[in-house]
């Protein structure tokens, strides 16, 4: 538990709610309702185990981050609670509300234990397969989907090691599962399509077959596709996109937009997810901002900002 106040408060808050929810409790030393919730708050921020960060804030002590807070919540009492999540104050409650009920209100924003130690699990096998330990990785991945059996990233990261693995029935029984989730989700969307060009791939023509069929008509677009599909199983992403290009560029419409849809997953497999927890740079000390912070740009990739730029081209 911290005790806000100017100096502190991006640091502490702000900057902090990006790795955890942070529940900011406004009080004053004359409020007796306050002295009611502050040591029921600490007693809570203990029993959920570093699932939120209790911070506290004397209004009498920092009145201008308190005024602020008021208005931005419509709130003229004390004591007043807030939470912040991703570096925005998300939601809040007034007064010295019962134990269950402020259980009530942190669980519609704290993540779970399980989701917790999922997302841990996830970090490991990350980092397990940057290092080339494909088999670790799996196994932390299969420890983060029997902690949350729901958690598609853990699900998709099995898929995609799976099948860099050549074990595609396997990535087919991971797969499945998000499988109706994909028309919502681009990225389970992506891993359907690079599936499919694997299982396709056992009964595919020879690349020299389909280079000769594409050498006499340049226009034989199931030949293309297929070939497109043989680099795109094999992780020819770039070879991939260069003849589903083609196909663009000569009928956009082709097989109700096949080539585009494909050329887009091979992109959405490349981009490397947003970061979770990335701070914009600090406010100067002694000044106050609550109303968020700016999205952190992903570092661009020069080879998917070219070939993004070739879709457009093709498409205009």
């Amino acid at each position: 538990m911290n005790d806000i106040t100017l100096q502190n408060f991006e640091a502490d808050v702000i900057e902090a709610s990006m790795h955890q929810p942070v529940l900011l409790d406004i009080w004053a030393p004359w409020c007796g309702p306050c002295r009611t919730l502050g040591p029921l708050l600490e007693k809570i921020e203990a029993a959920y185990g570093g699932r939120f960060k209790l911070a506290k804030l004397n209004s009498d002590d920092q009145p201008e981050i308190a005024s602020q807070l008021s208005q931005a919540f419509g709130v003229r009492s004390i004591p007043f609670c807030v939470l912040f999540h991703q570096g925005q104050p998300v939601d809040g409650f007034v007064g010295a509300l019962p134990e269950a009920q402020v259980r009530e209100f942190l669980d519609r924003h704290v993540p779970t234990e399980e989701l917790l130690e999922a997302e841990e699990k996830i970090e490991e096998a990350e980092a397990l397969a940057a290092e080339g330990d494909a088999d670790a990785a799996l196994a932390r991945l299969e420890q983060a989907l029997a902690a949350n059996p729901g958690n598609d990233v853990a699900r998709g990261e099995m898929v995609m090691l799976l099948l860099q693995q050549g074990r595609n029935a396997d990535a087919r029984a991971a797969f499945d599962p998000m499988a109706p989730r994909a028309i919502a989700d681009l990225r389970i969307a992506a891993l359907g399509h690079w599936l499919a060009a694997v299982e396709a791939d056992a009964g595919a023509r020879s690349p020299d077959a389909l280079a000769a069929a594409i050498a006499q008509n340049k226009r034989d677009f199931e030949a293309r596709f297929e070939l497109a599909q043989r680099h795109f199983a094999a992780g020819r992403f770039s070879e991939a996109m260069d003849e589903l290009l083609e196909i663009v560029m000569r009928d956009k419409t082709w097989r109700d937009e096949l080539a585009r849809k494909t050329y887009v997953a091979i992109l959405e497999l490349m981009t490397k997810p947003a970061p979770k927890a990335a701070a914009a740079p600090a406010a100067a000390k002694g000044t106050l901002e609550v109303t968020g912070l700016a999205a952190t740009a992903v570092a661009s990739d020069p080879v998917i900002d070219s070939y993004r730029r070739k879709l457009s081209m093709a498409l205009n």
